[in-house]
């Protein structure tokens, strides 16, 4: 094994994770601009846990949180297409995982976060959004982390499916 390559990659590796963890969630969108990817999705459409997977595989990842109420960054609408990929679900698995978040918080999972009504406004949001910006969609709704990070990975790499 090479050993300067093998440093190498380990540097990349590090400089991704440290740019993802710093830009996630949307923290800053300054981020956008230097990002290898963008990933835009509503909440629980697995954001966090793609921008990690694609860190460790040595791209820098920015996610942003897609909200009806909140304008999204101005730079979404700047950078290029190719780099955006929107992070679609169905309506069922968004409110499945959303009522067990809600669980998990000691919460009612009847509540407004995880109402069809709320989940639909944040879908039509969404697809304005996407639309505008004219990028990709993953559906990750019946797949692993590994799966949409793969497919996303390889399509940033040239390696369309």
């Amino acid at each position: 094994m090479d050993v300067s390559n093998f440093e190498e990659n380990t540097l990349r590796k590090m400089k991704a994770i440290n740019f993802t963890i710093h830009y996630d969630d949307g923290k800053d969108s300054k981020g956008i601009f230097e990002a290898d990817i963008v990933l835009i999705g509503i909440s629980r459409t697995s954001k966090t846990p793609l921008s990690q997977y694609l860190a460790y595989r040595g791209l820098k990842v920015v996610n942003v949180p897609v909200l009806p109420e909140v304008d999204p960054p101005k730079e979404l609408f700047l950078v290029p297409a190719e780099k955006c990929f929107g992070l679609a679900s169905t309506r069922e698995t968004l409110i499945k995982f959303r009522r067990e978040r809600l669980k998990s918080m000691g919460l009612s999972p009847d509540g407004t976060y995880a109402s069809v009504d709320r989940i639909e406004k944040e879908l039509r949001h969404f697809q304005r959004i996407i639309k505008r910006i004219g990028c990709r969609v993953v559906d990750v709704s019946n797949q692993a982390i590994e799966e949409s990070g793969d497919l996303i990975f390889d399509i940033y790499h040239g390696k369309t499916r």
